[in-house]
């Protein structure tokens, strides 16, 4: 079984800068794309990045385009998330999932990924 744990969440100010880690266990990530995704006050799950284990290619939500860069360590077993330009609307449980061959995502209250850990909290204010 895939498990996950992140860290990195903090407070920070806006305009700051973040990096978030994400380390797995248990299974090779060679077959699963890996994504963080977040979920704010009041708001439902969403898929902030991700990026897959055949060719390194990235998906990132409109939101945080030119802000978020996600890479990855294969050998390692880890994926990071930096953030950087952060706004309040950032702040959220930030979390990594699994899902093979397609970016893991969240419709509405359904989410589609495999595996996932529990979080860091990542709170943008001044």
């Amino acid at each position: 079984q895939l498990q996950f744990e992140e860290s990195g969440g903090d407070l920070v100010q806006p305009g700051g800068s973040l990096r978030l880690s994400c380390v797995a266990s248990g299974l090779s990530l060679d077959h699963y794309v890996i994504g963080w995704l977040r979920q704010g006050p009041g708001m439902e799950r969403e898929g902030v990045a991700c990026i897959s284990s055949s060719d390194g290619t990235t998906e990132y939500a409109d939101s945080v385009k030119g802000r978020f860069t996600i890479s990855r360590d294969n050998a390692e077993n880890t994926v990071i998330l930096q953030m950087s330009s952060l706004k309040p609307e950032d702040t959220g449980l930030y979390y990594c999932a699994a899902r093979p061959g397609l970016c893991p995502t969240c419709s509405g209250t359904v989410c589609y990924h495999d595996y996932w850990g529990q979080g860091t909290q990542v709170t943008v204010s001044s």
